[in-house]
């Protein structure tokens, strides 16, 4: 058996689907566990190489009480706590980045420079397994009640320095309204009045916002059917990585070359750029509070333009 560490959310678990799949053709006829929250199960399915989540919340809370497993896998981060949480399983090897503080002095070293999808797979590499950075489609939902070929527009995230300011969305869902897009807004319960605000100033219709309407499993359909995504750095901008479906997403304080879509798959565009993290610390941006300087630089025109371009290349149509 096979325990895997990703208690994260659902971009890390998208860009951890290379390594998963490794990890199932590298060590076949075991089974695999995530050690991931709960709510991400339906995800998890969809990457075709879970066979069952344990819900864990953090690297300190797995509630292992099976035999030890054969292997335990840290795709959760450099350690020391979540090294010596699996660890503490007792696997019969613990592959994990070389972590001496953890007493683990295996494995190949940390590079903070790197891509999020290439991290995990070479970590796999380091062992002698299998992992392809390209491998990232994702399984479709079953048939889920929601709109096909809407543009989708997701304005939240949980870091504020990485939300573009809710007025710009608004003014971007009206430029596209006014070409022909079926726009709608999406977002958590919690994100749910940012959603409202955004189609209102928009002049969008009540129905228009999804924020807090939908489950895991019916984002996920959604972004699948959509014909365009446009978002921050959020969990959103990586299903539409998954599913090959043309969108535009917007950095700030990260940049796009540690967590953006592929470089050789031009229906996805990422914009913004990383500037220092002092610009970071000692501005909240003129556009919305705690947005990140390199997001408040980019403009309505500017996305407007990326839009045509990403549906130029893609062929995406209106449904």
């Amino acid at each position: 058996m096979i325990l895997v560490l990703r208690a994260l959310g659902v971009g890390d678990l998208v860009t951890a689907v290379p390594a998963l799949r490794g990890l199932r053709a590298g060590l076949p006829g075991r089974e695999l566990v995530l050690a991931a929250p709960s709510w991400l199960t339906p995800l998890a399915e969809l990457t075709g190489a879970v066979d069952r989540v344990l819900p864990t919340t953090g690297p300190d809370r797995i509630a292992w009480t099976g035999p030890p497993p054969e292997v335990a896998v840290n795709l959760h981060g450099r350690g020391p706590r979540s090294h010596r949480a699996l660890a503490a399983v007792r696997p019969g090897r613990l592959l994990a980045y070389r972590n001496p503080g953890a007493g683990h002095r295996a494995g190949p070293d940390w590079d903070d420079d790197e891509h999020e999808v290439r991290r995990w797979c070479r970590l796999l590499h380091a062992y002698g397994l299998p992992a392809d950075p390209g491998d990232l489609t994702l399984r479709r939902p079953a048939a889920v009640d929601v709109p096909a070929g809407v543009t989708l527009l997701h304005p939240g995230s949980k870091i504020p320095a990485k939300r573009w300011p809710a007025d710009r969305f608004a003014g971007l869902a009206r430029s596209l309204a006014a070409r022909g897009h079926r726009v709608v807004v999406t977002g958590s319960t919690d994100e749910r009045a940012l959603a409202e605000r955004v189609a209102r100033d928009a002049g969008l219709p009540p129905q228009a916002v999804l924020a807090g309407r939908t489950g895991l499993a019916e984002l996920a359909a959604l972004v699948a059917g959509a014909r365009l995504v446009v978002s921050g750095d959020t969990g959103v901008a990586h299903l539409a990585t998954g599913y090959g479906t043309a969108s535009v997403v917007l950095f700030g304080p990260v940049p796009a070359a540690h967590w953006g879509p592929p470089g050789d798959r031009p229906r996805h565009r990422a914009l913004g750029a990383l500037r220092s993290a002092s610009a970071h610390a000692d501005s909240t941006g003129s556009g919305g509070v705690g947005t990140h300087p390199t997001l408040d630089a980019i403009g309505i025109d500017e996305v407007v333009a990326a839009v045509a371009e990403v549906e130029r290349v893609s062929g995406a149509v209106a449904a």
